[in-house]
Formats: structure tokens, sequence, C-alpha cells
């Protein structure tokens, strides 16, 4: 195998840096989509790259050589990649694949509660208002999904305050942003290397919200005071662990980006004119994304080519 194999895990290791400022310079919306696919193709083709060089390895033995008929001596002497590097690669594809499944079978058991509990609340017009003195409010998925908001909350909010605080989560709910985090997060899961870019995709989910809030008010001021005014209020009241995980909410997902300050770097995104898309970062992205599949399927070529070769000898 040449070196077209290991770009994808290089890009890998690189990406992370790039999170930030697609958070912090992209809209919302876009960068939400640039972080999502950058996790999923990334994830993709760093996994094949794994099993690309596993399978160098696992021809140089004879037991498994004679199953495709080809010769491990010609193997060993025609791939260049040390068998250490291709065992490794295997062990971490192993991984990569239990850890995917693992994430997927778990998040499709915390949807399909999430959807049930929706579906059993008593609501109104899908707002669900829950006796609690604690202020919260979040979106859960379901068919159709819900916004529960907490008579606490709705204490804290004046009345204009409730229509930013609705419109925020019936952004959650219209756009999917579930979705978006399930999958940054399936990437992330076979490359523990792109969790940085799963982390800020839960950011972004709620700079779209926080936009779409904004534009159904007309008051970007409002929508983050609004936003600052529930987080100061959530500080006072104890975190619980709300319905399977997938809830979405004002406050925001409790997660490792919350020690750099995403509400306040919400509030002072609201206070600033609107981000424009950015076509420098989205083609750098959409660069760095076709460099890994163009190198994985050169890398995928290679192997076929080198298969062959010790099919011949």
């Amino acid at each position: 195998m040449r070196i077209a194999v290991y770009v994808p895990l290089l890009l890998s290791l690189l990406a992370p840096f790039g999170a930030r400022p697609l958070a912090e310079r992209c809209e919302p919306r876009l960068a939400t989509w640039l972080l999502t696919v950058s996790s999923l193709v990334l994830g993709a083709a760093s996994t094949v790259s794994l099993g690309l060089l596993a399978v160098t390895g696992l021809i140089r033995f004879p037991l498994i050589a004679e199953l495709g008929h080809w010769s491990a001596r010609s193997a060993q002497r025609d791939d260049p990649t040390e068998l250490s590097i291709a065992l490794a690669a295997g062990l971490l594809l192993g991984g990569a694949v239990v850890a995917a499944a693992r994430m997927l079978s778990r998040r499709a058991r915390t949807l399909a509660t999430a959807a049930l509990d929706a579906a059993c609340m008593p609501e109104r017009d899908g707002l669900v208002v829950v006796e609690d003195e604690a202020p919260d409010a979040y979106a859960l998925p379901g068919l159709p999904g819900r916004i529960v908001v907490s008579t606490g909350m709705l204490h804290t909010l004046d009345e204009t305050e409730h229509g930013i605080l609705l419109a925020h989560e019936r952004a959650h709910l219209a756009c999917h942003h579930y979705a978006f985090v399930a999958l940054a997060q399936l990437g992330a899961a076979a490359n523990p290397l792109l969790r940085p870019l799963a982390t800020t995709v839960t950011y972004t989910i709620e700079r779209w919200a926080d936009e779409r809030a904004a534009a159904t008010s007309g008051d970007r001021k409002r929508v983050a005071r609004t936003v600052g005014k529930a987080a100061l209020a959530s500080r006072r009241a104890p975190v619980r662990a709300r319905a399977a995980n997938a809830a979405l909410g004002i406050l925001g997902r409790r997660s490792p980006l919350a020690t750099a300050g995403p509400v306040p770097r919400r509030v002072a995104a609201l206070l600033a004119p609107p981000l424009r898309r950015h076509p420098v970062l989205a083609v750098a992205t959409a660069a760095v994304l076709t460099a890994a599949a163009l190198a994985t399927a050169e890398a995928a070529h290679d192997l076929h080519v080198l298969l062959a070769g010790v099919g011949a000898g």
C-alpha cells in the first residue's frame, strides 16, 4: 500500500482544528451541514483505510491467503506495509466497528424511547407543560415531536420571551437537529479523532435555532437576552437527565464544549450582525473531503493491484 491509504487518517487528525473556525465564522446552518458531513465522510474514509491496511496483513498468513488463492510469500515481498502496522490497523478497525455499532444501537433505542414518551405526553399544539419549579425547556423528537417546558421556565420568562423560547425549540424539531447530532456522533464513534467535530455540532445546532428564533421574532437583542436569562436561571437548578438523552433545548446540550462558554458565545453572536455563508471555509472543507474520498479510492485501487499480483504469483 502506498501513501494514499494514510491520507484519510492524517486528515482526521487535522480536521478538528477547523471545527471552531467553521462554528464561529460560518452561518450556523451551513456550518452544521459541513461539520456533520465532514464527520461522516472522514469517519467512513478512515475506517475503510484501516480495513485496507488490515487486509494487507491478513493475506500474509498462508491459511488466509489460500482462501483467496493468493501467495502469502508474494504478498510479503510486494507490499511495503509493515506487518505490525497492518495488525494494528486490524485492531483499530475492530474497535471502530464495535463502537459505531454500539452507538447506532444506543441511539436507535434512545430515539425510539423519546418518540414513545412524546406520543404519550398530554399536549396542546405540540406543547407540554410540566409542573416543575426548575427552569427547563427542550424539544423531544417524535412523530410528531413535543416541546416540553417547565412551569419554572414559564415563570422565569415574560410573554414575548415565551414566543422566542417556542420558536427556538420548534426550530430544533423542524430542522431535525437530533439527526445532525446523531450522524456526527456516528462518525466520531468510528474515529475518536473526530469527536471535536461532533461536539461542535451540538453548538452549531443551538446557534441555528437561535437564528431561526431571531428571524421569527425580528429582534436579535431580545433573543440574546432570552438565551442569557434562561441560562442564568438554569444555574440555580440541578440539571436532570432528560428523556432518552435525545432532547435539544434552549440551554444547549451539556458537553465538554460548555467549558469554553457556549452560552456567552451564542449571546455575542446574536448581538452581532448575522453571519454569512463563508465561501472560503466551505470550499476548503469540500477540498478536504474530496481529498479523503480520492485517497480512499486510490488506496482501494492499490489493494486491487496488489491482490491481482499476488494471485498470479
